[in-house]
C-alpha cells in the first residue's frame, strides 16, 4: 500500500455471523451478511485532532463510542506518515451489541476511507489483510475485543465464509456460498468486551472440534456444535437453536456472544416461513431479518 495524495475518503464494510466463536480457541470462523456500515473521512491541516461522529440506523441504538474509529483513522494516519487531524462519520445498519460484528465492520470501513482519502491503493490480498489488522489492533487497544476478531474482520471486509487462526493472525480458508441467512436480533444488547472468558474456555476441547469441521467444509454441523456450546457457557437459552433445527434448518448458531441467533436457509420459501413462524411463536422482543451472506470485499486486490 502506498500513499498518494489527502483529501476526503469513503469505504464500506458487511456485519458478519458465527460459525466459530474465537474465545475459546482463538480459532475462528466466520461470514458475511448483507448488513452494511459506511463511513466517510475527511483530512485537513486545519483539523486539530481526530474526531468522531456515529449516526444510527435505528432510534432504539445506545450512544456510539467512537473510539474505535478515531484510533483507526489515527494507526492508518500514523503508519503512512500523514501528520493531519481528520473528522470520520460512520452510519450503519447493524444493530449494536447485538453479536452481527459491528465494530469489525466500523473498523473496516474507516480504515477503508482513510485509506481512500490519502490516495493508498489496496490491490493485492496481502495488502487487504494488513488493512484488516489495523482496525484488529485499534479494536484491542480500545477494548471493544477480547481476541481483536480477526476472523470477524476477515469475513466483514472480505466477504464469503473465512477460517482463521486468530492467535497468528492467519487467514486458514476463504470460500464463496450463495445462501440466505435468517437472523433472529432481540431487543437486548450484549457486549463482547463483557463476557465470561473463563467459561469459555471450560468448552474449548469441543470448540476445537467444531474449528476442525468448519476446515473440513462441514460448515452446518459446526455453527451448530458452537451455538449450543456457547449458549451454555455464556447463559443463553439454545431455544431459538432448537425450533430452527426442529423446522429442517441445517446450520443455526448463536453469532458472537450473543444475542442474536443466525439460521442459513437453503433456498426454499417453506422453510423461511416456517422459522419466522417458530421464532415469532416464542413471542420475544426483537426482530427477525433477512439476508443474503455477502462474497464481495470491501478491500479489492
Amino acid at each position: 500500500m502506498a500513499a498518494a495524495s489527502c483529501g476526503k475518503g469513503y469505504g464500506r464494510a458487511s456485519g458478519a455471523g458465527t460459525i466459530i466463536n474465537a474465545i475459546a480457541t482463538l480459532r475462528g470462523a466466520a461470514f458475511g451478511i448483507e448488513l452494511w456500515t459506511e463511513a466517510e473521512v475527511e483530512l485537513g491541516a486545519d483539523l486539530k485532532v481526530i474526531r468522531g461522529e456515529i449516526v444510527h440506523g435505528g432510534e432504539d441504538e445506545p450512544p456510539g463510542d467512537t473510539r474505535l474509529i478515531e484510533r483507526c483513522v489515527e494507526l492508518v494516519l500514523r503508519k503512512f506518515d500523514v501528520p493531519l487531524g481528520a473528522y470520520v462519520k460512520t452510519r450503519s445498519e447493524i444493530p449494536i451489541g447485538s453479536g452481527l460484528k459491528s465494530s469489525s465492520a466500523a473498523a473496516n470501513a474507516t480504515v477503508a476511507a482513510t485509506l481512500n482519502a490519502i490516495g493508498a491503493e489496496v490491490n493485492t490480498r496481502a495488502g487487504a489483510l494488513e488493512a484488516i489488522e489495523i482496525g484488529v489492533d485499534a479494536a484491542l487497544e480500545v477494548g471493544v475485543s477480547i481476541t481483536g476478531a480477526f476472523d470477524d474482520a476477515c469475513a466483514s471486509a472480505l466477504g464469503g465464509i473465512v477460517i482463521t487462526n486468530n492467535e497468528k493472525r492467519v487467514l486458514m480458508q476463504r470460500v464463496e456460498k450463495d445462501a440466505a441467512v435468517l437472523i433472529f436480533v432481540p431487543r437486548a444488547r450484549a457486549f463482547t468486551a463483557d463476557t465470561n472468558v473463563l467459561r469459555s474456555k471450560v468448552i474449548a476441547p469441543w470448540i476445537g472440534r467444531a474449528h476442525e469441521w468448519a476446515l473440513e467444509g462441514r460448515f452446518d454441523e459446526a455453527m451448530t456444535l458452537n451455538g449450543f456450546l456457547y449458549c451454555a457457557a455464556l447463559g443463553f437459552d439454545p431455544e431459538p437453536m432448537l425450533r430452527a433445527l426442529e423446522c429442517g434448518v441445517a446450520g443455526v448458531s448463536l453469532s458472537g456472544t450473543g444475542p442474536s441467533f443466525v439460521a442459513v436457509l437453503n433456498e426454499h420459501e417453506e422453510l423461511e416461513a416456517r422459522v419466522r413462524e417458530a421464532w415469532q411463536s416464542m413471542e420475544l422482543e426483537g426482530a427477525i431479518l433477512k439476508r443474503r451472506i455477502q462474497n464481495a470485499p470491501s478491500f479489492y486486490w
